[in-house]
Formats: structure tokens, C-alpha cells, sequence
């Protein structure tokens, strides 16, 4: 497939490296169509995953398998893979949506959700600090369901609690990491058309992949920490 060239293809035509990209979740959906878009435009792209589909294999992206984000071990096993590989980007994009109601509560659900949704990412990205550098960016997977203001439906209560919680854990990252140069993004993709959504979103992953490495490529250290929808508004905490 053929992707529409961004300015970052632009600029790389005008003698810029290409960046070295490790994406969580990579193995279906946005996290996929994401490996794809990054490799068609030439930079390096290490696949993350627990255990590789054929789609991510055909790709031709380098993969590190055997990464639960949710477990110590896990994401150690993604700390051994990478070595002291400098990463220019890294992508969060692991995570799960369960569903909870006041009348079908588990408890079990959600500190399921808590564990990949929120302590993952973080996992994910203390581990690599070393592995990132000035000039690196970091992107947060979150959703405008983890959004307070934003709530009018209720329900959802572990991947509410769990967006939400990641997108402090961000907001603080961004501001705990200014000062090593290094930007990060709280990103909802939008309702996109994936199996978490029942396919029943109104964005392609092709066409949310875009979008969400659009805001990455205008991502610096002076809007870090925004919480943004990936066609670019701001949306509300």
C-alpha cells in the first residue's frame, strides 16, 4: 500500500536521517498499520509484541517478541532485545478494553486493565530511558473515554480508570523528562475500525495510523504533555 508523503518525508529528502522507532501492541490494528506506515517511509521499526501474527511478520518490520508490558519480566525481555539501541521514537501502544457495569462489576477486570492500560506504558518507558535520548519522543496510547470532563455515558469503569490514569502518568512524564529533551504525547486515535471496537469505528487503522504519526512529527518539548484527539484538537482532561 501507498501512504501520502507527511513533511517528515519531505525533510528526509532534504538529507534527514531516519528515526529508529519501537512501537508496543504491534502485532494487529493501530499498532500494526502504525509499523507499516513508519517502515514505508524508511525509518527502522521495532515491532513489539507478545507473539508475532502473520501480518506483523510479512511486514518485513524487525520484531521483538515475548513482551507482556504488563509484567516485570515482560518488559525486561523488551530491555534485553533492544540492548543499547538508541530509540528516536517509542510508541505505547499495548493495551485492552473490558467492560464493567454497576450491575456486572469485576474487580479482576479491572486491575487487569490498570495493569496493561497505565503501569505498562510506564514499565515500558522507564525501562527504556537509557535506550532514549534529547530530541526523543515519547507516545502515550490513551483514549478520551480515560477524559473526566468528557464522561457522559458511564460504565466502561476499568478502561476509564485506566485512560485516565495514564494520562497523568503522562502529563508527569512530560514534565519530568523536559529537562532531558525528550517530548511525549497523550493520543486518542479516534473510533477507529479494530477488533476492540467491534469494527464498527469511523476511521480506518490506515487512516488513525496517520493521524496519530502526524502529531507525533509535531510533537516538542513546547506542546508536551497535550492531550490530543489525532485529527489535532485538544481534548479535555
Amino acid at each position: 500500500m501507498d501512504f501520502p508523503l507527511s513533511d517528515w518525508d519531505t525533510k528526509r529528502k532534504e538529507g534527514e536521517m531516519a528515526q529508529t522507532i519501537v512501537i508496543t501492541g504491534a502485532n494487529r490494528g493501530i499498532g500494526l498499520a502504525l509499523a507499516k506506515h513508519w517502515k514505508a517511509r524508511g525509518d527502522r521499526v521495532l515491532a513489539v509484541c507478545r507473539q508475532p501474527s502473520a501480518a506483523l511478520v510479512d511486514s518485513g518490520v524487525e520484531i521483538i517478541d515475548g513482551v507482556d508490558v504488563s509484567t516485570a519480566d515482560g518488559v525486561s525481555n523488551l530491555s534485553s532485545g533492544l540492548g543499547d539501541t538508541s530509540v528516536d521514537i517509542l510508541y505505547n501502544n499495548a493495551g485492552v478494553m473490558l467492560s464493567e457495569t454497576v450491575d456486572e462489576m469485576d474487580f479482576g477486570q479491572i486491575l487487569h486493565q490498570f495493569e496493561v492500560n497505565t503501569l505498562g506504558p510506564l514499565r515500558v518507558t522507564m525501562a527504556l530511558l537509557n535506550n532514549l535520548h534529547p530530541g526523543s519522543k515519547v507516545g502515550l496510547m490513551t483514549s478520551r473515554m480515560g477524559s473526566i470532563a468528557d464522561n457522559t455515558s458511564g460504565k466502561k469503569y476499568g478502561y476509564r480508570i485506566s485512560k485516565a490514569g495514564l494520562n497523568a502518568a503522562g502529563k508527569s512524564l512530560a514534565l519530568d523528562l523536559h529537562d532531558r529533551g525528550i517530548a511525549v504525547a497523550i493520543l486518542h486515535p479516534g473510533w477507529v475500525q479494530t477488533d476492540m471496537t467491534g469494527h464498527s469505528g469511523n476511521l480506518t487503522v490506515d487512516e488513525a495510523a496517520a493521524n496519530l504519526i502526524a502529531r507525533m512529527d509535531d510533537l516538542n518539548l513546547e506542546n508536551s504533555g497535550t492531550f490530543w484527539h489525532s485529527d489535532g484538537s485538544v481534548l479535555p482532561w
